[in-house]
């Protein structure tokens, strides 16, 4: 990539999108879009910014994320994670510029029982998960070989909505949680995923690679950890009981992945080492939660 390139990302304020700003601040040529800057389910208004705006790359991380939400409202979820994909890569090859994707473990159908290579077998068991793969097609139908697909898993980061937020919010209110350990996977830490996506673009990287951070947990191990690290920073008064349960004792409407632990190889060569450990990665979410007061 050139110094001067400008690069587009959508999705902002999103959590991926927040994180990319932050590790970029002192560059200009990075803009960053949201809804109402840029709906990209609007064809038109997707030709027209990516070409007045003269980008040499756009990073989509505009997405629908409801999981179960999706399960009853297809429609908007495969129009944002589908059709808008399609009309950004689109407008890509109109243009000229590289586009760089975020997907999801959810396009597996969490059945493997070792790392899962980017190459490997898709096959969704919910309704997210089909439209996230539908937009790797458009993708891959529109561009061919010619982008950067990042699949990544169990994001979250300081404030906003997500697993953290919500542990810490039910510890705070609750004596005794139930969570499920049956599922296991990587937490993912918005700014590992936003300073390898950063690294990638600037490296001219295309293909399929996974990204999150190292280690294996299920989400009562992760449970446990945000307590023991909150316990530690005063984020908790008191502890609560925290009881491993199963998926099917906590049934939703999406089906999630058993197993969503992704073979990130290619990611770390490109990157020239591992992702730090989840739990490392936590700790440090933790410590910027606190010193920007974002705690609720």
């Amino acid at each position: 990539m050139n110094p001067s390139d400008k690069i587009l990302v959508t999705g902002f304020p999103g959590q991926l999108a927040s994180e990319i700003r932050a590790c970029v601040s002192e560059n200009g040529n990075w803009s960053f879009a949201s809804m109402a800057d840029l709906d990209i389910t609007n064809e038109r208004k997707v030709h027209e910014f990516v070409k007045q705006g003269d980008f040499k790359v756009v990073m989509n991380g505009a997405a629908y994320t409801a999981v179960d939400a999706a399960e009853s409202d297809s429609d908007a979820a495969f129009r944002v994670n589908a059709q808008g994909p399609r009309f950004l890569a689109e407008a890509c090859k109109e243009t000229g510029a590289r586009l760089v994707h975020v997907s999801t473990d959810f396009v597996f159908d969490g059945k493997a029982s070792s790392p899962i290579k980017p190459y490997s077998q898709v096959s969704p068991c919910s309704v997210y998960g089909f439209s996230k793969l539908a937009g790797e097609d458009a993708i891959r139908e529109v561009l061919g070989d010619d982008y950067l697909l990042v699949r990544t898993a169990w994001v979250y980061a300081a404030g906003g909505q997500n697993f953290v937020a919500t542990m810490l919010r039910l510890m705070n209110d609750r004596d005794r949680l139930g969570v499920v350990a049956d599922q296991i996977g990587t937490p993912t830490w918005a700014r590992t995923l936003a300073e390898g996506i950063v690294e990638m673009i600037r490296r001219d990287v295309s293909g399929i690679h996974h990204l999150t951070d190292s280690g294996v947990a299920s989400w009562y191990d992760f449970a446990v950890a945000i307590q023991d690290l909150a316990m530690e920073r005063g984020l908790l008064s008191s502890r609560a009981t925290i009881e491993p349960i199963s998926s099917s004792e906590y049934p939703t409407p999406a089906v999630r992945p058993a197993y969503s632990v992704l073979d990130k190889t290619s990611s770390f060569e490109i990157l020239g080492g591992p992702t730090p450990h989840w739990r490392e990665s936590l700790a440090q979410c933790l410590d910027s939660w606190i010193a920007n007061d974002s705690v609720q």
